[in-house]
């Protein structure tokens, strides 16, 4: 059998360690544009910020740790066409510009997703770059030792974790989104409230609500962004608006939504028979709304990745679909969500209700104690559990892996009152802030 990867970051390594295990005979050979695989795109902020000192601890695999499970990886590789009737690749040797074809039996499309790019004048000066793979993070930690004034366009997770770590890097930094609140896609105004003053105490600069609509230079550098609103200084600009699913190899072969994402059933495969496809370039069914969405986040992408190959000889193990769970640290503040915000429901038409939660997270007579504010989302008809939100100076994170099952699982809110947490003064209180939303829902 010959399996072909295209694209080997997080969900094409998974694929292809897994592959490799399952299937000892296969021929598995890998195609990848970039020079590097297995790159922790998550851990690009910690790096900047001087966190992570050594950059080699953010990739997990290697093609000589590849090829010691039989693989052959070809690096600065860019497959340009796919004959998905045929079961022919071309490619593109990167270093050579020589082109040839290869086939396949079963071809596995990991390539991941890119930032988007909008088409703004002067996107083409010096200074304004992108962030989103290691060669990204290298320039942006070069571009930063000489600039003074910083600017992030975009307020998502990668965003925020940027604008925190160049202020802790001494520079001036200026967020720009033009949603009217950062992390709205993640938490509702109760939570982001609380984290945009946090970050303004910190001396950030937010002007949200506005967009870009040019960038100024002198010299071929950036040196002013101008927005709907008015104009920032800037030696050095960062994009992150959002991602697109890098798709267009199989545009009008297989099924897609809007966006390009590629759908895949609960068995990874795609709607043409042999193909599968797992990670960024997917939508997956998103389980508080039983459609399907584009989720890309590293998490998704491993189980899905890992999927594939226990489903690549037959339908084997299901996707549970996904929450879209996930956390961020800003300062002193953890903060995690997982299913639908109260904002995201809305924009849906859902008839929702919602509990809040703000107490400390164990019991007063404790020499010191921490405040938790704890939102739960609930259909209004069903009760059935379908968001929740929480932040706390203290880590409570885990909570929401905790709340991620409940709704995977289709509990209710009232269920939830009484699930058997344990009690432990060091941990919380009698009634576990979990059992406490339970409790309190109307």
């Amino acid at each position: 059998m010959k399996i072909a990867v295209i694209g080997c970051t997080h969900a094409g390594t998974a694929a292809i360690v897994n592959a490799a295990k399952l299937y000892p005979e296969a021929q598995i050979t890998v195609y990848e544009r970039n020079d590097n695989i297995s790159f922790l795109s998550c851990g690009i902020a910690l790096y900047v910020a001087g966190v992570v000192k050594d950059p080699q601890g953010l990739f997990y695999s290697s093609p000589e740790q590849l090829a010691e499970l039989g693989v052959t990886t070809n690096m600065l590789h860019d497959v340009i066409s796919v004959d998905s009737d045929n079961k022919v690749l071309r490619v593109r040797n990167l270093n050579t510009n020589e082109e040839f074809e290869d086939t396949y039996d079963k071809l596995i499309v990991t390539t991941g997703s890119w930032p988007i790019m909008p088409n703004i004048e002067g996107i083409d000066l010096e200074n304004i770059v992108l962030c989103k793979n290691y060669n990204h993070s290298n320039t942006i930690i070069e571009k930063a030792k000489n600039a003074k004034n910083v600017v992030v366009v975009g307020a998502g997770y990668i965003g925020i974790e940027l604008v925190e770590a160049f202020e802790m890097n001494g520079k001036n930094v200026t967020l720009i989104d033009s949603e009217e609140r950062i992390l709205n896609r993640y938490l509702d105004k109760e939570f982001t409230e609380v984290t945009e003053a946090d970050l303004k105490s910190h001396g950030i600069t937010l002007q949200l609500g506005q967009t870009v609509t040019k960038f100024k230079g002198t010299n071929g550098k950036v040196s002013n962004v101008i927005t709907t609103k008015g104009e920032y200084d800037a030696d050095l600009v960062i994009l992150c608006i959002g991602f697109r699913p890098n798709t267009a190899l199989l545009q009008g072969q297989v099924e897609m939504l809007g966006n390009g994402a590629i759908v895949v059933d609960e068995y990874m495969r795609t709607s043409k028979e042999d193909i599968y496809a797992a990670g960024d370039s997917c939508a997956i069914r998103y389980n508080p709304t039983g459609r399907h969405a584009y989720i890309p986040l590293a998490t998704n992408a491993v189980r899905m990745g890992t999927l594939v190959a226990k489903n690549l000889l037959a339908p084997v193990m299901k996707y549970m679909g996904t929450q879209g769970t996930s956390g961020i640290k800003i300062y002193d503040y953890n903060i995690a969500s997982t299913g639908l915000t109260e904002q995201a429901a809305s924009d849906l038409d859902l008839n929702v209700k919602t509990v809040t939660i703000n107490d400390n997270y164990r019991p007063e007579f404790m020499p010191d104690y921490e405040q938790v504010l704890l939102k739960v989302l609930y259909d209004e008809a069903t009760r059935r559990i379908l968001g929740a939100q929480i932040m706390s100076k203290a880590d409570m994170t885990q909570s929401m892996n905790t709340l991620s099952v409940c709704i995977q699982n289709e509990m209710t809110i009232d269920q939830l009152g009484f699930v058997d947490f344990f009690f432990q003064p060091h941990y919380n209180k009698p009634w576990n802030i979990l059992n406490q939303a339970g409790l309190q829902a109307n």
